[in-house]
């Protein structure tokens, strides 16, 4: 988590109004994450903080490139990604009177500064594909022709063997 410190905002010195951020997410923040479906990519955070009396207004804009398995062939392929999302930082004097979802979270008095780090990486998630194929819309690769061969070899090999003992029983008996 050493490398996630980095993506810390701190607000208690910043003056009223809005200031820019910018971060790069590389390799490193993704290995920070242990089930994280990207390995690796390369992905300019820019963020723009808005702050007034009682709250952070965190506006993130997300461009970048990471690289995804392919689900048809599982090769490796770069995939172009692109979002913006809000989020909002209350300030609060009683931290059990907590109003966190998914857009909202709240601060005590106490905290100078607010880790971004995981609003980013479910921002980099939430803009992946559902699913992803080397030559899906946008993407400038081709499946792997020698994969996608021994797929469909195995695949008419198990249309061969299809039968299934229990009606092969069955037809036994009605030929009784």
């Amino acid at each position: 988590m050493k490398s996630l410190k980095q993506y810390s905002v701190p607000h208690t010195g910043l003056k009223l109004g809005k200031h820019q951020f910018d971060f790069d997410v590389d390799k490193a923040f993704f290995e920070e994450f242990e089930y994280s479906i990207v390995k690796d990519g390369t992905v300019k955070v820019d963020l723009v903080l808005d702050k007034q009396e009682t709250m952070l207004i965190l506006d993130f804009s997300i461009e970048g490139q990471v690289y995804l398995t392919c689900d048809r062939c599982l090769a490796e392929y770069p995939q172009n990604i692109s979002a913006t999302d809000r989020l909002i930082a209350k300030f609060s004097e009683d931290k059990d009177l907590e109003d966190d979802s998914e857009e909202v979270i709240v601060l005590t008095k106490n905290d100078t500064e607010i880790n971004v780090s995981e609003f980013i990486y479910e921002m980099i998630t939430l803009s992946l594909p559902y699913i992803n194929l080397c030559d899906g819309p946008g993407n400038t690769s081709v499946c792997d022709e020698e994969m996608i061969a021994k797929l469909k070899e195995l695949s008419a090999e198990e249309e061969e063997n299809k039968t299934d003992p229990r009606w092969d029983a069955l037809k036994s008996i009605k030929n009784n």
